[in-house]
This record gives structure tokens, C-alpha cells and sequence, in this order.
């Protein structure tokens, strides 16, 4: 099972959503955690890299709803660790 932790600041962007974009990111968080343990990615997330910045990639949550991850070191072997970074609109992109 993958495992995930929040940095403070994605955490302050997280409380800045409504509910229902809350929702909604938790429900695909969901589907990325199913998708990590099967190895594939849903086309509708449009996970890529982010520009210049190794290691950190970006998640679609919401048409305008991006969240900002990187891949840190596993805590269980074998099992992927995800630290979420930011979460918001294309203005996260500013400072990722």
C-alpha cells in the first residue's frame, strides 16, 4: 500500500479549498492509490513532470484543480511514498 504525507503548506492550500473541491481530490487520490499499485495511470489525471524541477510531478484533480506531488523514500519496501506539495489552481505553478 502506498503512503503519503502533506507538507504544511499543501496542507494550508488543502483548508483554502471548498468542500467540494476537498471531496473531489480525495476521490482521486483514491483512484491514484489504486493506480500506484497496478502501475498505471488514468489519462484523465495527466500526471507529468513539472518543468524544472526534478522528481516533482503534477496531478489533475479538477479542470482547473492541480495538485503538486514528489515521489520521496519508501517507508515500506516495495510500496511508493508520495509527499503532496501543493494543491490549488495553475497558480500553484508559480512556486511548486
Amino acid at each position: 500500500m502506498p503512503s503519503f504525507e502533506w507538507n504544511a503548506r499543501f496542507w494550508r492550500d488543502f483548508q483554502r479549498l471548498t468542500p467540494a473541491q476537498q471531496a473531489e481530490f480525495l476521490r482521486v487520490v483514491q483512484q491514484f492509490v489504486d493506480d500506484l499499485r497496478t502501475g498505471t495511470h488514468r489519462p484523465g489525471h495527466r500526471l507529468k513532470g513539472v518543468s524544472g524541477h526534478p522528481r516533482v510531478f503534477e496531478i489533475t484533480w479538477d479542470p482547473d484543480g492541480r495538485a503538486i506531488f514528489e515521489r520521496g523514500r519508501e517507508k515500506r519496501p516495495g510500496d511508493p511514498h508520495v509527499i503532496w506539495r501543493r494543491i490549488g489552481s495553475h497558480d500553484i505553478f508559480r512556486d511548486p
